[in-house]
């Protein structure tokens, strides 16, 4: 499925006047970042850059779309036939997926010809704004479980689509599974999930509905005990399965409290392996607060997939250098009060002292940092001559985005997983 119509009006209207212009074959280059983190954020995790990737090999004007512009008026007809034959036969390089950024991070850097390069804005930013959000939010639900593990469950909580990439996004930043067969199709992901409150509902009784679980799914399976009264519940359900019973699903009340009476109640009936864990509207701040209580994993819907209040990392899209009327490079930038932009292309490196604790987002500007400089390099080949790396796709892809992210989360000083608001956790600076 053609991917060219994923975007806004003007995107092809600024290519119209271009081509009238003769402005539209310029060498050009175009970052993505962001000003600033939303509010109580001290970092942010790059995420979608591999979906990005096979969204532009598919970026293509076919019959369709271009009888849909030709119908409409979008552009006029020399326009049409130069979409006609639109590859996009440029450079990006850009942060691995799964790295951190920080304000000012040139997480994407797109070279090409205005036209080529422009087209992609709307897509690049839908993209990375969202699967980034969704990372961010779920790299600090990680980081509050301390090493428990949890899943994605968020699919009912957004759109059809947002739902495989939220679930992609949460994998790369530490979760271990989601709900969601299409991303476990799609990105290799693991997929978890017993049953909901109706299975229950629909028998004759409780024990009859964990008698038809356990039977089909064995005694290992996870029993939700809480769609009447938790304490009953417990009992039949180990009742049921034994005390080899792998997990009960607590999905209500004020946790802290139940799952302390749980924990106690499982192991007075004998079942000290039989795990708990918990789904009731988890957010990073719920997940920290049951830091000592006995639960051995989580559940994450709705907060996740919203990048826990914070659905769009706002991130940008601008022009910061091209080549001028004579053939030479200039850099440019907005000086609009509160939306100035550094011009020239970027050398971003994570700058980390003797313990390997990161310490600044270092960013040269307009030349590589000289051979003495310290520290590790973020930028990656991404595209060369319009063709992708396959190392960022696909389910290999993925895995390996989840991998880099574990190395770059280690990094940081320990101040960056605290909760509260604060300023981004290691400074931008400008070289």
């Amino acid at each position: 499925m053609s991917t060219a119509l994923l975007t806004d009006r003007y995107e092809l209207t600024m290519v119209d006047a271009a081509i009238g212009s003769g402005t539209h074959d310029r060498e050009c280059v175009f970052e993505v970042f962001t000003r600033r983190l939303p509010d109580s954020r001290r970092y942010g995790v790059v995420a979608g850059t591999g979906r990005l990737l096979s969204l532009i090999e598919e970026f293509r004007f076919g019959d369709e779309e271009l009888g849909w512009l030709r119908d409409n008026a979008v552009v006029r007809p020399d326009t049409i036939d130069w979409l006609a034959d639109y590859r996009f036969t440029g450079n990006i390089t850009g942060y691995r997926e799964g790295e951190l950024f920080f304000p000012g991070s040139p997480i994407l850097v797109v070279d090409g010809t205005f036209a080529e390069a422009v087209l992609l804005e709307t897509l690049a930013l839908s993209v990375l704004n969202y699967d980034s959000a969704v990372a961010s939010a779920a790299a600090r639900m990680t980081s509050a479980a301390s090493g428990r593990p949890l899943a994605e469950m968020g699919s009912r909580r957004t759109g059809e689509s947002s739902a495989v990439a939220a679930a992609r996004a949460a994998f790369i930043a530490g979760f271990s599974a989601t709900s969601n067969l299409e991303a476990g199709r799609s990105w290799g992901i693991p997929t978890m999930g017993t049953a909901a409150h109706s299975f229950t509902l629909l028998h004759d009784s409780e024990e009859e509905a964990f008698q038809a679980q356990v039977d089909a799914l064995g005694p290992s399976t996870t029993l939700l005990v809480d769609t009447y009264d938790i304490e009953a519940g417990v009992n039949l359900a180990v009742k049921v399965a034994g005390t080899s019973l792998g997990a009960v699903r607590i999905d209500s009340g004020d946790l802290p409290v139940q799952v302390a009476a749980v924990r106690a109640q499982l192991d007075s009936l004998g079942a000290t392996s039989t795990r708990i864990t918990v789904t009731n509207d988890l957010d990073e701040y719920t997940i920290a607060a049951l830091r000592a209580a006995p639960v051995d994993s989580f559940g994450v819907g709705t907060a996740v997939v919203t990048g826990s209040g914070h659905p769009a990392s706002g991130m940008v899209y601008k022009l910061v250098a091209h080549r001028d009327s004579g053939g030479d490079w200039v850099s440019v930038g907005k000086k609009s009060e509160a939306k100035a932009t550094v011009g020239g292309r970027k050398f971003p490196v994570r700058t980390v002292d003797s313990t390997g604790t990161a310490v600044a987002e270092t960013i040269y500007v307009d030349a590589p940092p000289a051979a003495s400089a310290t520290g590790r390099t973020l930028s990656a080949t991404l595209v060369t001559n319009g063709v992708s790396d396959d190392t960022f796709t696909g389910a290999a892809g993925t895995a390996r985005a989840r991998a880099h992210h574990a190395t770059a989360i280690a990094e940081l000083p320990e101040e960056a997983f605290r909760l509260g608001r604060g300023e981004p956790v290691i400074p931008t600076v400008y070289r």
